[in-house]
C-alpha cells in the first residue's frame, strides 16, 4: 500500500437521510464531516487524504446521491482504498475509480443528473411532461434557485427534464452541466404548482425567460437523488462488493422503500384522497 501517491477520482453514494448535508458542520453528522473522520481513524490513504478531499456535487440535509463524486489524493492502489472506505459508514458507498492527473478539478464534470420521486403513476407523468417542455433550455435562476437578490435576470443552462415512470415508481430527471443552490427543488414546486392548478404554466414559462419573479418554496429533499455525474473518462476500477454492515443497510432501505407507499395510503397521503377524520 505504500507506493507512489496518486490522485483519484471515485464515484459514491450515501442514504441522506441521515445526514445534515455534504459540508461539514460542528456538532452535527454531514457526509464530509463523516468521510474525514474515517479517513483519519481507519489511516486510509496516508496523512494527506483527509486534506486532499475535493467533492462534486455539495448536496443538501436528506437529499441523497447514487453516484456523487470526489477526489483524493493517496498512496493505496484502487482496490484496497475502495475496500477500506466502504469500511467506513454503512450509509456511504463507494463504487469505482480512477485516476486523474494533479491538476484535475471534480466541480468540473461534463454533466449532473437528479432525480426527484413522486407519488403517482404514468397519468401523472403524462401531465407534467407538456410542463417541463415549457421550461426549455435554461431558467432564471432568480426564481429558480437562492440566494440571487439581483435585478437582471440570471440564466442557467437545462439540457433535458424528463418525467418518467417504469411501473413501479416516478420521477422527475434533470440533466444540467451545473445547478444552483435549491434548482431542482424549485423546478419541481414549479411543475407541480402548474400540475395542482395552483398556477399556470404562462406563469411558470415567464418565470424561466427572466420575464416575472415566482416565490417558489424548496420541494422537500428526501425524494430527491443525484443519481449521476458524468466524466469524459472511463472508470478503471469498481469496487468488489460492499460490507455486511452496508448489505443490512441496503436491506432495511428497501424494506423502508416497500412499506412507505403503503403507509401513505393508510394515512390518506399521496393517493389524492384527503386525510381519514376522527
Amino acid at each position: 500500500m505504500g507506493g507512489s501517491t496518486t490522485r483519484w477520482l471515485i464515484q459514491f453514494g450515501y442514504d441522506g437521510r441521515s445526514f445534515r448535508g455534504w459540508a461539514r458542520q460542528p456538532g452535527r453528522t454531514t457526509v464530509e464531516g463523516t468521510l474525514r473522520d474515517g479517513l483519519r481513524r481507519h489511516g486510509i490513504g496516508g496523512r494527506s487524504a483527509a486534506g486532499s478531499l475535493e467533492v462534486a456535487s455539495r448536496t443538501d440535509a436528506g437529499v441523497s446521491a447514487r453516484a456523487n463524486a470526489l477526489t483524493l489524493t493517496s498512496d493505496w492502489a484502487a482496490p484496497a482504498l475502495l475496500r477500506a472506505l466502504n469500511g467506513i459508514s454503512p450509509r456511504i458507498f463507494f463504487r469505482a475509480a480512477t485516476e486523474v492527473p494533479d491538476d484535475f478539478r471534480v466541480r468540473h464534470a461534463r454533466r449532473r443528473q437528479y432525480r426527484y420521486f413522486l407519488d403517482g403513476g404514468p397519468e401523472r407523468v403524462d401531465r407534467l411532461q407538456p410542463i417541463a417542455d415549457r421550461l426549455g433550455h435554461r431558467v432564471d435562476a432568480r426564481s429558480f434557485g437562492r440566494g440571487l437578490p439581483t435585478a437582471e435576470p440570471q440564466f442557467r443552462p437545462l439540457d433535458r427534464i424528463t418525467v418518467r415512470h417504469d411501473g413501479v415508481a416516478a420521477w422527475i430527471e434533470v440533466e444540467a452541466p451545473s445547478f444552483v443552490w435549491g434548482m431542482v427543488r424549485k423546478i419541481v414546486t414549479g411543475l407541480c404548482e402548474v400540475d395542482s392548478g395552483r398556477r399556470s404554466a404562462a406563469e411558470l414559462e415567464r418565470a424561466a425567460l427572466g420575464e416575472q419573479r415566482l416565490t417558489l418554496a424548496l420541494a422537500p429533499p428526501e425524494p430527491l437523488v443525484l443519481w449521476e455525474v458524468e466524466y469524459d473518462r472511463p472508470w478503471s476500477h469498481v469496487a468488489a462488493r460492499l460490507s455486511r454492515h452496508q448489505e443490512a443497510h441496503l436491506r432495511e432501505m428497501d424494506r423502508q422503500a416497500r412499506l412507505l407507499p403503503v403507509l401513505r395510503r393508510a394515512i390518506g397521503f399521496g393517493s389524492g384522497d384527503p386525510p381519514p377524520s376522527g
